[in-house]
């Protein structure tokens, strides 16, 4: 007797994104399906990121394309509200805590970048072939970044009890930090940008969680007790923040 395999039916490719037609120009909305995810929801993304649609595992793209077209008008407002993308380039600016610093570009010099005073203005001096100047000047802030988070999440630590194993650096548009039970914390190397305080929150925040892993009232004591300007971070954060994810490469 001969068996023969009945092959699969093959299953047509799943939706990636939709394509949103505006006054602008088609907007592709990422498509994302979410385990957990019990609704439809519709995230703007950055300057530089796509807007993201999550679904339910079990959804359909006919009802996410109908949720994305009662909120068409919602997103395209909120898309226009988005800094345009500044590049990093010779002659340009990018803040470094907070204080706005001048890129000039050294023809000839070796090195990476360096700090100076030029009257009163805060200049990086970025050395090597001008094509690579962004890479340099990205690299040297997410030194800068990790040196940082380092030092206030240890100090943070030691505050609160708790044990740091890892810090490691991302560039997530999502969030700004996180946490796992094991004690590995990520950050956006973003933080460098903004004031100090800001960055000395975002760390007080993941090593909180080290001992809450949630957002709950206990949570909020702890961070604040050893960050007091958390209130002030957190407006800035949601003031300012979306100008960060703008400056590019």
């Amino acid at each position: 007797m001969v068996f023969f395999e009945r092959k699969p039916t093959p299953q047509p490719p799943r939706a990636t994104h939709f394509d949103l037609v505006t006054e602008r120009g088609n907007v592709a909305i990422a498509l994302r399906r979410h385990p957990r995810a019990r609704n439809y929801t519709l995230r703007v993304g950055t300057a530089k990121g796509a807007p993201v649609l999550t679904m339910p595992a079990r959804g359909s793209l006919t009802e996410a394309r109908a949720f994305l077209d009662r909120h068409a008008g919602w997103l395209v407002n909120q898309m226009g509200k988005l800094p345009e993308v500044q590049p990093i380039a010779d002659g340009g600016t990018v803040p470094l805590r907070g204080v706005s610093h001048r890129v000039l570009h050294v023809a000839g010099a070796r090195g990476t970048v360096t700090v100076v005073d030029e009257g009163d203005e805060r200049v990086m001096l970025v050395a090597g072939r001008l094509e690579y100047l962004p890479r340099r000047v990205v690299d040297f802030m997410k030194r800068e970044a990790k040196r940082d988070l380092e030092r206030a999440a240890l100090r943070h630590a030691m505050m609160l009890g708790v044990r740091v194993k890892a810090i490691r650096l991302r560039d997530q548009t999502s969030r700004w930090g996180s946490c796992t039970s094991t004690g590995h914390l990520s950050f956006s190397w973003r933080l460098i940008m903004a004031p100090p305080f800001v960055l000395d929150y975002l760390a007080a925040h993941e090593v909180a969680h080290l001992q809450e892993m949630n957002h709950s009232p206990r949570f909020w004591h702890l961070v604040e007790s050893v960050c007091r300007e958390t209130d002030a971070a957190r407006a800035w954060l949601n003031r300012e923040g979306p100008s960060l994810h703008a400056i590019g490469t």
